[in-house]
């Protein structure tokens, strides 16, 4: 559905329009399962320009130190970091309303968020637990992020009739956060004095932003010094009123949902991590020479990033289990394992069998998460938007679970 006559559209067009911005390729539409987005409003062919966003356009850091928050930021030390300044300018202007020059860009971002850190911490609780510690993580962060940056917003006051307490709040600078976090383009770095030494290479692209993601496109995204815009190009065909899509990554749904708040629907890149403690879930306890395995394992990083997708277990996963199930006598071969050799029919069995009692286990747990979610969002109606999202993640997770499963039926079938 076409949302371009909707007033926030209209205005935000003129403000667009103001700063040198015209475009007749894409319109803002809502379209099903990926909610807002851009529309093509003509056939696009492979390599057009699908848009280019004049630099006046760019909330950068530029933008910050050129406004009235400037004077403020170049006398603080230390120096406060590029994401603060942006995250400031960001609640300054929101509070600011009406008055805002940059109102009609407020105006269509998010009200609230969906990432992990902006959770219920029941809602948390159901991730999947390596999901569920970076969340931790990033909740952390923010709030570091918050707690060190009080002074700065005191030293703002003098800007506001307002105590400042009450405009940078906590729930203010996580909104801020995220929407940095979640929307920024990615610049050359640059270095400022007035600045810490982080780098300074996030941009809000107004309108641009409204491109939603999908694994399955490419686009050439690039900051053109030449024309001073930021501009797209793809490498994909869109045929008149489609979603115009980008990528944002080749990431997988955790991945996703931690950095952006959402779940990509058959992502060809979603997978099912197994961690240290699982993988030795099935591995006979008597094994004296264990923990060197999982010592070898570790000295060559294959104790992380061993996962399940669609085509079954990992090279990884696999090479980790095929060296942990190597047997006494076989033990001296660790290497040639590391390097892909296969070692004994036995060998390859066994680390197959393992394999597929670990995917079954994902696959118990993972129901059972599944009933668990389906059971409190019967109980906890104001938590439905966030128990669905988790639901999605679980549910592709088993998508991904029933794939390797079969292909590890197949494989298993060439030994019996």
């Amino acid at each position: 559905m076409n949302e371009s006559h909707k007033s926030e559209f209209i205005e935000l067009r003129k403000w667009l329009k103001a700063r040198k911005f015209q475009d007749s390729n894409l319109a803002p539409a809502c379209f099903p399962g990926t909610g807002r987005g851009l529309m093509s409003q003509t056939s696009l062919q492979e390599g057009q320009m699908i848009i280019s966003l004049p630099e006046s356009c760019l909330l950068t850091t530029d933008t910050v130190i050129r406004s009235y928050l400037g004077a403020y930021i170049t006398k603080w030390k230390p120096p406060p970091s590029p994401l603060l300044a942006l995250c400031t300018f960001l609640v300054s202007e929101k509070h600011a309303g009406d008055r805002s020059l940059w109102k009609p860009y407020l105006e269509i971002l998010p009200k609230a968020y969906t990432c992990p850190v902006c959770l219920e911490p029941e809602v948390v609780n159901l991730l999947p637990k390596s999901l569920k510690a970076k969340a931790e993580e990033q909740r952390a962060h923010v709030q570091e992020f918050f707690a060190s940056s009080r002074d700065f917003f005191s030293s703002l006051q003098p800007l506001f009739v307002e105590a400042v307490d009450s405009i940078f709040s906590y729930s203010a600078l996580l909104w801020a956060w995220c929407t940095v976090n979640t929307r920024a383009v990615y610049l050359r770095p640059r270095q400022r004095e007035c600045l810490s030494a982080e780098p300074d290479t996030c941009a809000l692209a107004p309108y641009l932003d409204l491109l939603n993601h999908s694994p399955r496109v490419q686009v050439k995204a690039a900051f053109n010094e030449e024309t001073h815009s930021y501009e797209i190009r793809t490498t994909s065909r869109w045929r008149k009123h489609e979603e115009v899509f980008i990528c944002y990554g080749p990431h997988d749904n955790q991945r996703l949902f931690l950095e952006y708040g959402f779940v990509s629907v058959h992502n060809p890149h979603a997978c099912v991590y197994v961690s240290r403690e699982i993988l030795v879930k099935y591995l006979p306890s008597r094994d004296k020479q264990m923990d060197k395995k999982i010592s070898i394992l570790k000295d060559h990083g294959y104790i992380e990033n061993l996962t399940f997708g669609w085509d079954g277990p990992s090279w990884r996963l696999l090479t980790a289990l095929k060296l942990l199930c190597l047997e006494a006598e076989k033990f001296t071969c660790w290497k040639k394992v590391l390097l892909g050799e296969v070692i004994s029919d036995t060998n390859e069995k066994t680390s197959l069998d393992i394999a597929q009692k670990i995917c079954y286990y994902f696959m118990e747990e993972t129901n059972a998460m599944l009933q668990k979610v389906s059971h409190m969002k019967d109980e906890k109606e104001a938590l439905i938007n966030q128990l669905t999202l988790v639901e999605s993640l679980w549910t592709e997770e088993l998508k991904v679970l029933r794939a390797s499963a079969k292909t590890l039926h197949s494989l298993q079938t060439a030994f019996t």
